[in-house]
């Protein structure tokens, strides 16, 4: 389908009549010791799912080129942090009663340490489909930092690069509903953990050498699953948060509250992304919903819908936003106005977050089928479809030309994680 645009407006005429940015969102700096080859937390270094370099393979399988696999002991959903020479993953095994960081070499996927950060106390998981190892492991080059719920408290943690525990601290106590699964995000010298739940959570910012809190903010008592996100958006910085019917930008250096906006909907898993003077969220309880919401401090909202992306966080490239549904839909629309440009079936159920790539949009399916899609507004087309593992919650990550994948086989005619490094 065409690009369209709105009654015919030129770019410059439209930009103008919304009154917003037509630049994109600016990565906020990356801390010394982290790479632009790394991927060092929670949807990249951009924390918007884009990769940092515009290759990667676009072609897998069991046999091919796969440059090495190792297995994952337990359970998670966490995505890969790679760092330096080291790729990290969370994981719990239920079993022994453990919550764990693993670190496996980066170029031959060795194990190269394994440190239990909780043992006993696990709780319940909430959710039937979740597990206590969902959030990510985020790394500003000289410490490692996790959250993980254990005997009815949202826990911060950091460790050295050596896995040894530097110090660890309360968030909040959480009422578990469905689970936990946010992940951490650096800013600076300082590190952001996210703790919504029923009981009434907190946002807090806590020193990255001493876990001292450097600000803290008191949230609704409501079911919550976002972590927070650090963008660089109309002239600021900013730590921008959805769910519990609000999206919030604080100031990620005080938490100053620099504008909020009714909206969103109470429960939210995917993460936001940016573009075009906007912030997309989604969410899926008590309403299903896309919601535009600009970012100059107006707090208004520029379009929404009732489209179902709960669990798999967008992307976006350019004015156009790309959305794969829970259901495996997937949708263009132009990012001022929410007019769809394409819509297209892939089938499938999505958990995973979408990652972007150059121009190619990575979307891997439960069954473990990623379709790899080109971002153009023109058409939906397909560049490639690859198969690995039986089922995939966790999301990809994409740096120094790798694919870095955690999927779940089937060994002996028994459960078994593995971590892929996929390359040419």
């Amino acid at each position: 389908m065409l690009r369209r645009t709105l009654l015919g407006l030129s770019l410059a005429a439209l930009t103008a009549l919304l009154g917003v940015e037509s630049r994109a969102a600016e990565p906020i700096g990356l801390p010394k010791g982290v790479s632009a080859d790394d991927w060092p937390w929670w949807r990249g270094p951009h924390r918007v799912g884009v990769a940092p370099t515009a290759e990667a393979p676009t072609k897998w399988s069991e046999d091919e080129n796969v440059r090495w696999r190792t297995k994952v002991p337990g359970r998670g959903h966490s995505s890969p942090t790679v760092a330096g020479n080291r790729v990290y993953l969370t994981t719990a095994d239920e079993v022994q009663q453990t919550q764990m960081v693993l670190a496996f070499d980066r170029a031959t996927g060795k194990e190269v340490w394994r440190t239990a950060v909780h043992t006993g106390k696990l709780g319940k998981v909430g959710n039937g489909r979740g597990t206590y190892a969902s959030g990510s492991v985020a790394c500003d080059g000289e410490r490692l930092y996790v959250n993980f719920l254990n005997d009815g408290t949202v826990h911060a943690t950091a460790l050295s690069l050596e896995g040894v525990v530097l110090w660890q601290k309360p968030i909040s106590p959480f009422v578990n509903h469905q689970g936990f699964g946010a992940s951490p995000a650096v800013y600076g010298e300082i590190v952001l953990f996210s703790a919504d739940n029923k009981g009434g959570g907190a946002l807090a910012a806590l020193d990255g050498k001493t876990g001292e809190t450097v600000w803290r903010v008191e949230r609704p008592k409501k079911a919550n699953y976002t972590s927070p996100i650090l963008l660089d958006v109309s002239g600021k910085h900013q730590a921008i948060f959805a769910g519990c019917d609000l999206v919030t930008s604080l100031d990620p250096k005080s938490g100053e509250k620099l504008w909020e906006v009714e909206g969103a909907t109470t429960e939210c898993v995917t993460s936001l992304v940016p573009a075009a003077g906007h912030v997309f969220t989604s969410g899926g309880y008590p309403r299903n919903h896309i919601q535009a919401v600009r970012t100059d401090g107006s707090g208004a909202t520029s379009w929404d819908n009732n489209t179902r992306v709960y669990v798999p966080s967008m992307v976006a490239k350019g004015d156009y936003l790309y959305v794969v549904t829970d259901s495996g839909t997937a949708v263009c629309h132009e990012a001022k106005t929410g007019e769809e440009a394409w819509k297209a079936r892939i089938g499938g159920k999505f958990n995973a977050s979408l990652v972007l790539v150059g121009d190619l949009v990575y979307a891997t399916a439960e069954d473990g089928k990623t379709t790899i899609f080109r971002a153009s507004p023109e058409e939906f087309e397909v560049v490639a479809t690859n198969e690995l593992g039986r089922q995939v919650f966790s999301s990809m990550s994409i740096c120094g030309g790798h694919v870095y994948h955690r999927v779940v086989g089937v060994q002996k005619e028994t459960r078994q994680e593995w971590l892929y490094c996929i390359g040419e």
